[in-house]
């Protein structure tokens, strides 16, 4: 079905391993259409309840995009396929209502690192290694890194890795607030799992409007807390809460059904 992903459906969690460990798991077309599909994928299938995006072998999550695809393109075709990636890809990984959290198992550089922050959160292996070292090649980010990286560090730090292109490790990224948490490579995933099943194991429409509201929250929308009223509001429509409140009052673990 993929040709540079592999899949695994367990327990409503989507594994997705991009699968090119020849070359550090860089993104090229082939990713990013493959990663376009399966997005499409988690909107649309309802065995699907969350998602785990990780890399192939112990080395790169993602360890940046396939050069050898910039060295022909001009302005125009340059923008042409951030813009791609960008709609294909990262806004909608983003904008998911099911949960999609990176699992990072080493560098997740330039592109790698874009990918990784368009996901809801990020955990990261003790030997990972972040950076947006766009400058390096006289580019700067593509896939929304200024833009996403300011909101979860902050201007000046922010600012500086971009400047330098400078990676930082696992434990600084999580002192920054670009990880939640850190683990060994060999529990990596196992714990990533544990973290999502207790997510999925909540109200799915709650979960999505989640979602929503702190995204409008990090781009500082000017309604945001109007939008949060009026999706509060919606949740009392909902079969899963007239559950999870009885649920509650019966002393008893509530059984949502995503309606």
């Amino acid at each position: 079905m993929y040709q540079t992903l592999l899949t695994d459906l367990q327990d409503g969690i989507l594994l997705i391993t991009i699968n090119r460990p020849e070359k550090m798991n860089a993104l090229n077309k082939d990713v990013i259409a493959d990663l376009s599909k399966v997005v499409d994928d988690i909107y649309a299938n309802a065995d699907i309840k969350a998602a785990i995006i990780t890399g192939a072998g112990e080395k790169a999550f993602v360890a940046g995009a396939d050069i050898s695809e910039f060295v022909s393109l001009d302005a125009a075709a340059g923008s042409a396929l951030a813009e791609v990636g960008q709609q294909s890809v990262f806004n909608k990984i983003e904008q998911s209502p099911k949960p999609i959290i990176a699992a990072v198992n080493g560098f997740a550089l330039g592109g790698g690192c874009e990918l990784a922050m368009s996901c809801h959160f990020r955990v990261a292996s003790e030997g990972a290694k972040f950076g947006q070292p766009e400058v390096n090649l006289g580019l700067i980010p593509g896939y929304g890194g200024t833009q996403r990286l300011t909101q979860l560090i902050g201007k000046g730090k922010s600012m500086e890795l971009m400047m330098t292109g400078d990676m930082i490790g696992a434990d600084d990224a999580k002192s920054l607030g670009l990880v939640n948490h850190v683990f060994p490579m060999a529990e990596l995933l196992d714990k990533t799992k544990d973290i999502v099943k207790k997510i999925t194991m909540k109200a799915p429409l709650a979960i999505g409007k989640v979602i929503m509201c702190v995204n409008d929250a990090a781009v500082g929308h000017p309604d945001g807390f109007a939008l949060e009223i009026k999706r509060f509001g919606e949740c009392f429509t909902t079969e899963d809460m007239v559950e999870g409140t009885t649920a509650f009052l019966e002393k008893r673990k509530p059984a949502f059904k995503g309606k």
